[in-house]
């Protein structure tokens, strides 16, 4: 044998040892952080200055994500942790000493919330509350000052136990009420008792944070801390976080197929089963049964999950696929106390209602044809970043040609609540509606500018289209929604903006970076914001977003929703529009005209009406900031707004009746799933207004059947049908201006 083979051999049976020895061991986070500080100095597209103030920062930072109400900490507490670590928290970092902080305040949280729940029991354990005097309590503490000192901050908790107490006395003698004037069986019966329910809340909070969480987890709390103190986007990711993270943007996971639901009491309940998933197909697990313990290895030993963190409890029921989980499981309706133990076969499962889908929706003109239009919803630009066999662009592609083959008339892309995902993806996907063109514009923090356009030679869609957007819209989205407004190929409705979110992550793996005997597998990873994205016209969506053109009465415009009520949100600018960037006529969108529509049936609408008044008491409330704790005073204010919703209801019951039958005249559904296209069957018929439960089985809350509040007519919400006439009255504009030769060439020609 050669000296160098010999030499490969030693290092290969060295590395085996170091890899066995290093996968035995917990990471050292001291070495994460500081890995991490270096990562965040030399890749973060701001390039701050890593000195005291953003050594203060940090600190400001983790204490409000530990007490974001302000309630457990004291300002004696917040002077002492200034004093000790404010300005040096930014060297501790990269002198490995960062986990001593964060123990040292992580620690001393749990030491006030175990403390404040001991105050909180014996409280609900002593005489019932006087709620008969006119005090307040803050409605929210997030800006409020810390008590200066443990006496008021024991004078705040009290005010804090008392208000959840009377809320839910309150909330409990209303369901009592419903039910009595509906003639329902009461859904409280064999409930606990008000104050009971508050005990257990805070024995799972308290459980949550000191008996369910180790060394990884006070590392997750602290680095995300100092993460997002560059921007709200950067993130320090734990191990597990990156598993959900992937699972989530590929639309699969390996499990049981159950929708999983912390119970007050500790429990985990099953509140949704997958269609024809692993526990579907095992048929032993039911709705509404109650998990206690699991057993990941089928053979081992049994954790008892009482009180644990619903995403750990995940973590223990997902694995490998055709590995088996035993789950201890109280069946519903069972006796106190009675178990059965189930044996489910992990495997693959597809998140098909987060899957791109279609429909066609056929309305009826006087006189004339019907109209065709097309609807797609995507509620995520999501992509298989390992493996690459799942794209929604390419979803997006196949469902648009089937489209193209029945003929619609005009199309809808609904994007609400699209939280984004892959870059590339929306790039691809936003070709498919313009000829070759920019799509996208990225900056890096040199501001070196790259210009990404879109692939297709021509549309795959040329016709009439609306994009349905919303304050969740977010990122990827509004790359779409930006360029196709930019190029004037869609008509943008919905609420005011998008989110704001202008800015592009990537994920680094921060074990890479640690030494070479030390343990990696559980380093983590840092999600870096490293560019910027700009739309084809030079204007970045971030903090502004992208704004309508078609603006709609939205309830999202009386809470803090968007990128600008984020901390250190990053600024909005400009660069260049991009080269070859050739917009369409505006004039050819018709803009004044469908606003003018818009506002009339907006006028016109009782729904939009009751949003708009609902938007002004919201803002109040907000702007107040205060809940009473006069018993008397809060059964005014519920029954004023039960009798708000009684006469709501009694008007929109005969008006949904009258719309109903006029939409059954009128309009025609049909569903076209990923499945469908996939199989080659024809488009079906089916009714919108009734619950789809083709991919999961979902448990009813037992106040469910109090909610008399009629189901919107055809399943269309007043945005969806808006968005609709919207829609038609692009088409029936564009055709009567195309017939009159004010349009020259097809709505989707770029050039």
């Amino acid at each position: 044998m050669s000296i160098i083979r010999i030499r490969r051999s030693v290092l290969a049976v060295l590395a085996a040892a170091v890899s066995s020895t290093a996968c035995a061991q917990k990471a050292d986070f001291n070495e994460v952080g500081r890995q991490m500080a270096i990562l965040l100095q030399n890749s973060h597209y701001s390039r701050l200055p890593f000195n005291a103030k953003l050594s203060e920062q940090f600190l400001d930072d983790y204490l409000r994500d530990l007490d974001y109400g302000r309630v457990y900490f004291t300002q004696q507490d917040v002077d002492r942790f200034k004093a000790a670590y404010g300005d040096k928290l930014h060297s501790m970092l990269l002198q490995n000493e960062s986990m001593k902080p964060a123990q040292d305040i992580y620690h001393t949280f749990q030491a006030r919330v175990e403390a404040r729940v001991a105050e909180a029991k014996t409280m609900l354990s002593g005489p019932d509350f006087d709620f008969s005097k006119d005090e307040t309590v803050q409605r929210s503490r997030k800006d409020a000052p810390w008590p200066k000192d443990e006496a008021e901050a024991k004078v705040i908790w009290r005010q804090q136990i008392r208000e959840a107490v009377l809320a839910e006395t309150l909330r409990r003698d209303m369901l009592v009420k419903m039910a009595a004037d509906q003639g329902k069986p009461d859904p409280t019966k064999g409930d606990r008792e008000p104050k009971d329910k508050i005990k257990l809340r805070y024995d799972r909070f308290l459980h949550s944070i000191k008996d369910d969480v180790d060394d990884e987890e006070i590392a997750n709390y602290f680095l995300s801390a100092v993460a997002r103190s560059y921007d709200p986007h950067t993130d320090y990711m734990s191990f597990r976080e990156m598993n959900r993270f992937k699972d989530g943007m590929k639309n699969e996971l390996v499990g049981i197929g159950a929708l999983l639901q912390a119970e007050e009491d500790g429990a985990t309940k099953i509140t949704g089963i997958v269609v024809n998933g692993p526990a579907d197909r095992e048929a032993s697990l039911k709705l509404n049964d109650r998990i206690v313990g699991v057993d990941s290895a089928n053979g081992g030993e049994m954790t008892d999950i009482m009180f644990m963190k619903i995403d750990k409890v995940v973590d223990l029921i997902r694995g490998k696929e055709n590995t088996t989980v035993r789950l201890k499981v109280e069946p519903a309706g069972g006796a106190r106390g009675e178990t059965k133990i189930v044996t489910i076969t992990r495997g693959k499962v597809e998140l098909k209602d987060e899957q791109a889908s279609a429909e066609i929706i056929e309305m009826k003109q006087p006189g004339g044809t019907p109209r065709r239009l097309g609807w797609i919803t995507l509620p995520s630009f999501y992509a298989d970043f390992d493996e690459g066999t799942t794209r929604c662009s390419v979803d997006v592609e196949r469902i648009l040609q089937r489209l193209n083959e029945e003929k619609i008339d005009g199309l809808v892309f609904d994007i609400r609540n699209d939280g984004g995902g892959s870059l590339d993806e929306v790039r691809r996907m936003t070709g498919f509606f313009i000829n070759r063109g920019p799509v996208v514009q990225v900056k890096n923090t040199l501001g070196q500018v790259q210009v990404k356009d879109a692939d297709n030679r021509k549309p795959l869609y040329e016709g009439p289209m609306v994009v349905l957007i919303d304050k969740a819209s977010a990122s990827a989205s509004e790359i779409l929604a930006g360029a196709l407004q930019d190029y004037n190929r869609a008509v943008i409705v919905g609420d005011s903006s998008t989110f704001g979110k202008g800015t592009v992550q990537q994920p680094m793996d921060i074990g890479k970076m640690l030494p070479f005997f030390a343990a990696r597998d559980r380093a983590g990873f840092l999600k870096v914001t490293i560019q910027k994205f700009y739309r084809p016209s030079g204007s970045s969506t971030q903090l502004e977003g992208v704004a309508s053109d078609v603006v709609l009465p939205s309830l999202a415009d009386a809470v803090e929703i968007g990128e600008a009520f984020l901390d250190h949100a990053m600024p909005h600018d400009r660069i260049r529009p991009a080269g070859e960037f050739n917009q369409l006529p505006k004039a050819d969108l018709f803009l004044p005209r469908l606003q003018e529509l818009s506002k009339a049936r907006v006028a016109a609408s009782k729904d939009f009406a009751y949003i708009t008044e609902d938007v002004t008491k919201a803002k109040t409330r907000m702007a107040e900031n205060k809940v009473s704790l006069n018993i008397a005073t809060r059964k005014k204010e519920l029954e004023e707004a039960d009798a708000t919703q009684k006469t709501r209801n009694l008007e929109r019951k005969d008006r949904f009746k009258k719309q109903q039958g006029e939409d059954s005249g009128r309009f025609k559904f049909y569903k076209l799933s990923l499945e469908d296209i996939e199989k080659g069957a024809d488009i079906h018929a089916y009714d919108p207004s009734v619950e789809d439960e083709g991919f999961m089985r979902k448990a009813k809350d037992k106040t469910e059947d109090l909610d008399d509040t009629p189901r919107w007519p055809s399943g269309m919400d007043p945005v969806k049908r808006e968005g609709l006439m919207v829609l038609k009255d692009l088409i029936d504009i564009t055709e009567n201006a195309r017939m009159a030769g004010m349009i020259k060439k097809p709505s989707g020609d770029a050039r």
